[in-house]
Parts: C-alpha cells; structure tokens; sequence
C-alpha cells in the first residue's frame, strides 16, 4: 500500500475526501448499534443520507456494473491503493455487497463491544476456505489445525482433500467435541487455529464456546467457527470469545433460497501464530481486499440484493421455525419407528444444557423476556436399518426431498447418500453419520401438517 506522504495533491484530495465519508458511515454504524436487532435487520448501514445519492430510495442500490468510472487518474490511483472508499471492480467490491457486509457485521456483532468486519462470498465454502486458508499459507512440516469430525460434508472434504492430502497439511479430527480435553490433546506449537461447528451438521452436537475459545487463546491461535445452524438470532459465537465466524448464507439468513452465498464476520484483532499486522487487526476486511481478490470469491450483486431482503425478517423466521422444529422433534422422539432425535432442545439430548447457555432468541420473546430456541434443523435415526431410512424419505409427500435446509419450506435428506456420501464409510464413521439418520430441516408451515406428512411416512 502507498505511503500518502508520496503522493500528489490531488490524489491526497480523495484520500481526505474519502476519511470523511468513512468518519459518516461510522457515526451510522454507531447509531445503529443502539438500536435493537430487527431495527438493525431492517436498516442496517442505509440511511436518508444515503438515499439522497441513490435517487432517493429507500432500498440499497443494486449496483449490477462489474466496473466503476473514476472522475480522473489522481482518483483511480487513490481507490486502486485502497485509499480511499471505492469499489472499483465487482470482483473486489461492490455497493450491493457493501450495505449487506455492514449489516450482517453489525447482526453478528449485536451485544458485543468491540468492531466487527464481514466480507461476502460466492458460497458458504468460499467463506471456511477463505477463513482457513490465510492461516496456512507458507506451511512448513507439522503444520496443523483442529477441527470438529461431525462437521458438514464439503467442509470434511475441503479439509480432508483439499488440505490435507493434496498440501500435506495435518488435519487433526476431534470426534467427541463436547469433551474439551479432546480438543487440548490435538494442539501443539504448530496448531494453526481449532475450527468447530456450533451446533453440527447433521448430528447437531454442541459445545462450549467460551472454554474453547479460552484453551485457543491460551495457545495464541483463533477459534473459528461455523454457526450456520443458528444464524445471529439465535446465537453470535464472537459475544463468547470466538474470534471469526463463518456462515452458509443459503441457508436461515438468505431463507427464501433464492441465493447460494457465504460470509465471514471477524472481531478485530484477532491472536494467531502467522500473518501480518493488517490481516490481525481486520481479518475479514484484509481477506475480502487481498487474498479474495486474487482467489476470485466474489458474491453477485443480484445474489447480496436478494438476501438483504431475507435478511429483515430474520429474527420472526428463525423464531417461528424453532417452534414448529421443537414440536416435531417431540413427536418423533415418540414415534415407535424412530431409534433416536438429534435435537438439543431435547431435554433427553446429550448437547442440551450446553445448548440452553449459548441458544437464545435474540432479544427475547415478544415481552422481551429471554426464551430457549434451538433451531430449525435436526437428525433422526430410523429404525430397520438404511432401507427402512430411504422408504421413510420417498414417501414424504410435503416435505422437499432436497439437499438444502434453513427454508421457508421443511426439506429432508439422508447424508449418507447425499451431503457426507463423498467422504466416504471411513469419513462418515468418524462424523457418526449412520446409513439410516435422516437430516430434516423445519420450514415455516404449520407444525401439525409436518407432523401428519411424517406420521405417514413412518407408518
């Protein structure tokens, strides 16, 4: 990056012009963080102010244009030295992509001190392959990181594959997460960062952040986490010590599935063996200007334009859905056919008490007081074996048969056959992912009518 004591005075113009618009956006951002989390969903970054220069409207821009015109040389040199507030070129930034990374920054951030950062990506894997990756380039022998068995499908085999047979990298797999001892066993002086899933999928296992966070800190890495399953209206992991937080933005947040994307939220200042200044003080704005520049990660604009519409009602989508998935979940816990329920808001279930410290509504229930929420997806384990599993799945006749979840609409799918097929008998014996576990995401419809749909194909 430039030094500005280097350039020239007309260059310097934009780059004070630009301190200025950053000093505003600030003091919005800092408005909106008084203001309660459905305030936030519903307007996030954009303000009258803002609309003034967008036609006056008052929704965000879609700003479709892969490039943007620079007034003069002295202004390109300044936003291509990132400088000054630009966006210069889709790949690397957008307007769209701009109100939709401060909004969910301040969603993620919600009760939390201290500033958050988000950088958006074309999927949910680019955002845990961009999260990871900065903290092992460079790699030298032993190089390692720790990281949940139980984790989704793609992300196995990123790390697996990808990592470790194809860069030699030490994937150092913890089976029972919830055991914090297994997690300090795995970490030595080349441990990069412990990377979990909270609550897992599909085997929705859960853990206590704040000792991990804690046995991570003590050792001078990050603690990384994917917290899809809960999404910021039910639980934000960096308000419990966690320091980057990944999400499948395709899934609860963008919930009318009209959008594949992914995001990376960081606190600042982040601890961690490797890396430089910059990338330790912002990770997420380091890794959405350099390493995803180059990796060429980008979110569509239309796609960030999409789920900013999701993302306002967030809060009353994820509430409704975790009390229709708690009331399935008790039929199923029930129903003769079935050998097991993989819900934590089951009393029964192993994760509860765990899950009940980190697992709250967001801003309580419609009196303010706080409430329990556990989520809208869970596992079921059918009795009779993988057959009987694939007989239940073909006769759902409301239910999606579909390798999606967080949707308005309730989906199922087996992940033996379908999202952990890849990783294989070994793969899937270390996740604990049976032949006939059945992964049931719960939707918006009526709780009843979910209900008849599986009495049925479980009769």
């Amino acid at each position: 990056m430039m030094m500005t004591e280097r350039l020239n005075a007309g260059v310097k113009k934009y780059v004070e012009d630009g301190k200025r618009k950053q000093q505003e956006e600030q003091a919005r951002r800092n408005l909106m963080k008084t203001k309660r989390f459905d305030t936030i969903a519903a307007h996030g970054l954009y303000g009258m102010e803002d609309a003034m220069n967008n036609q006056d409207s008052i929704m965000e821009p879609l700003t479709v244009s892969p490039a943007q015109h620079f007034e003069n040389s002295d202004h390109l040199e300044a936003a291509l030295s990132y400088l000054t507030p630009a966006w210069g070129y889709t790949r690397i930034h957008n307007p769209s992509l701009h109100y939709l990374e401060g909004t969910l920054a301040m969603l993620e951030g919600y009760g939390f001190s201290g500033e958050t950062t988000a950088a958006m990506t074309g999927s949910g894997m680019g955002a845990i392959f961009m999260a990871t990756n900065p903290f092992l380039e460079n790699s030298v022998s032993g190089v390692n990181f720790v990281a949940d068995a139980k984790c989704y499908g793609g992300t196995f085999m990123l790390f697996n594959e990808r990592y470790g047979r194809e860069r030699d990298i030490d994937v150092r797999w913890v089976q029972d997460t919830s055991n914090i001892d297994a997690w300090t066993t795995m970490i030595d002086g080349n441990t990069r960062f412990i990377y979990v899933e909270m609550p897992s999928n599909p085997s929705l296992t859960v853990v206590d952040l704040e000792r991990l966070a804690d046995l991570a800190h003590d050792h001078g890495i990050p603690l990384i986490v994917d917290s899809t399953l809960t999404t910021p209206a039910l639980m934000r992991p960096i308000c419990h010590g966690a320091d980057i937080v990944v999400h499948s933005i395709s899934k609860a947040i963008g919930g009318s599935g009209s959008a594949i994307a992914g995001v990376i939220v960081s606190r600042n200042n982040i601890p961690s063996k490797v890396g430089s200044d910059d990338m330790l003080e912002n990770f997420a704005g380091y890794v959405k200007l350099w390493p995803m520049r180059d990796h060429g990660t980008a979110l569509s604009p239309l796609s960030a334009h999409f789920i900013l519409n999701d993302l306002r009602t967030l809060r009353t989508r994820v509430d409704v859905m975790s009390k229709n998935a708690i009331k399935v979940a008790e039929f199923l816990d029930q129903h003769e056919g079935v050998e097991a329920v993989h819900y934590p808001g089951l009393p029964s279930n192993a994760g509860y008490e765990v899950a009940s410290k980190y697992m709250w509504l967001v801003d309580g229930d419609e009196n303010g007081a706080g409430v329990n929420r556990y989520g809208h997806l869970m596992g079921f384990i059918v009795r009779g074996g993988e057959q009987a599993a694939r007989k239940v799945l073909d006769k759902l006749e409301l239910i999606w048969r579909a390798t999606d979840l967080g949707r308005h609409k309730s989906v199922a799918v087996i992940p033996a056959i379908s999202t952990h097929q890849q990783q294989g008998d070994e793969g899937r014996e270390l996740a604990a992912i049976p032949s006939n576990l059945i992964r049931l995401s719960v939707g918006m419809e009526h709780p009843d009518d979910i209900i008849v749909d599986l009495k049925k194909a479980l009769h």
